[in-house]
């Protein structure tokens, strides 16, 4: 019986390990044949690599870009710029005024392109086109890899052409003394020439003397050729800080600067001199304003397709701030980008004053977005889109319209009108000496 028994089981025991492999042999076939299948496209015409090149792009603008654009606003975008790409006298034929309707209307301009190479300068020309003409003008674009890659390093503030040190005529990474020793050098010999070239070539050993000077910034600089942002200066008893773009680094080398200027008694105001200053990543604006005013507190919204999204403090308050009683800001008409932005946030919870002129009016943010299809096996591209709009003070759009000043330079008599926006003397003076004359470096 037992025996019988024991013979059961096994029975059992082998039927069970039979089920197990018929179910991972099923699911292995399933998956092997699921795998050979062809991919499903949203419209036929997609099986063309360029057609779907062409209509991810659509799809990325849709969902990414700022605006809320209707299928048939993309579709005749993307009829208008064919034609434009293949020089046509008229647009092409558009059979339905919607996604499905662009990607045949794509796919008959392919017909009649005769080579590989001509299908891919169509797909790219198209779409150069199309981006190049969504609002604000210009502001859209497509990036090869070498493209991004330069976009990043700019945002970085690193310039791979530009070599301080042999600007100097040193050896990378010399030392302080020797910086200080080419550089009276070259000055002495530069300073008594009255050519233009010899002036430019001046201007550029003082700046590089400047930067390999300061210890700190020479540490950023050796590390990743990374070079100063923030120019600090006392005034009277106001410190002036002037700052010609923003970088990764910027934040830091503000802290640094109210940092060092503790130890400076009788400090009470500030100017921040925005003029000339070309913005930068507009993470930064959030964080900056934290330092004054305390962490997760509302800076500023971003406008994306008809919703307001409000931004937040990520970094709490810097107390050594709050010596600064009374804070200027200066503008010209090249400020610009993350600069506007934060001209706009300290003006509109009153904690500065503006004096200068408008600002540049560029109030978008644009982001990459890197396209998977590939239509040439030695290059990867990705579209640059205007993400978001920034608001000013008035909650309306910078884009176009810049910030205003509360006092403007260009009024004949702007020096006697600021004492009706700032209370400080030395602030008064900080700005009368500063407001009329390139920012200081």
């Amino acid at each position: 019986m037992y025996f019988f028994g024991f013979l059961k089981w096994r029975w059992v025991l082998l039927c069970i390990v039979l089920a197990i492999l018929l179910i991972a042999g099923g699911a292995y076939y399933w998956q092997g044949t699921r795998g050979s299948q062809p991919a499903a496209y949203k419209t036929p015409e997609e099986k063309n690599v360029y057609v779907r090149f062409e209509m991810e792009a659509y799809d990325s603008i849709q969902t990414n870009y700022w605006k809320k654009l209707a299928d048939a606003d993309l579709a005749q975008l993307f009829q208008l710029s064919i034609a434009k790409a293949k020089n046509l006298p008229a647009p092409p034929a558009l059979v339905t005024n919607d996604r499905s309707g662009t990607a045949k209307m794509f796919a008959d301009a392919l017909s009649s392109a005769t080579s590989t190479d001509a299908k891919k300068q169509l797909a790219l020309n198209t779409l150069i086109v199309a981006l190049y003409n969504l609002a604000p003008a210009g502001r859209n674009n497509l990036y090869t890899t070498k493209q991004e890659t330069v976009l990043r390093q700019e945002v970085a503030n690193v310039n791979p052409a530009k070599d301080l040190y042999g600007d100097l005529g040193v050896a990378k990474g010399a030392s302080p003394a020797e910086v200080v020793s080419a550089y009276k050098t070259k000055e002495a010999a530069l300073a008594q020439a009255t050519t233009t070239e010899a002036k430019t070539e001046l201007q550029k050993v003082t700046y590089a003397y400047k930067v390999l000077a300061n210890t700190d910034n020479k540490s950023r600089y050796d590390q990743g050729q990374i070079e100063p942002t923030t120019f600090p200066h006392v005034i009277g008893k106001t410190l002036y800080i002037s700052m010609n773009k923003i970088s990764p680094t910027t934040l830091q080398e503000f802290g640094m600067a109210i940092d060092n200027a503790s130890t400076t008694p009788n400090l009470a105001s500030m100017v921040l001199d925005f003029r000339g200053n070309i913005g930068g990543s507009l993470d930064f604006a959030a964080s900056f304003f934290g330092l004054f005013v305390g962490q997760n507190q509302y800076a500023f919204d971003f406008y994306k397709q008809g919703d307001y999204l409000p931004q937040r403090t990520p970094i709490g308050k810097f107390d050594e701030l709050s010596r600064y009683k009374e804070i200027a800001i200066l503008t010209d008409s090249m400020t610009q980008s993350t600069a506007e932005v934060i001209t706009a946030m300290f003006k509109h919870f009153n904690m500065a004053r503006v004096v200068g002129t408008p600002t540049r009016g560029w109030g978008t943010v644009e982001n990459t977005f890197p396209l998977e299809t590939v239509i040439d096996p030695d290059e990867k591209y990705s579209l640059l889109l205007v993400r978001y709009l920034t608001l000013r003070d008035d909650g309306q759009p910078i884009e176009g319209s810049g910030v205003d000043p509360d006092v403007s330079i260009n009024d004949k008599d702007w020096r006697n009108k600021l004492g009706a926006y700032f209370h400080t003397q030395s602030l008064i003076d900080a700005i009368s000496q500063t407001g009329a004359v390139p920012p200081l470096r």
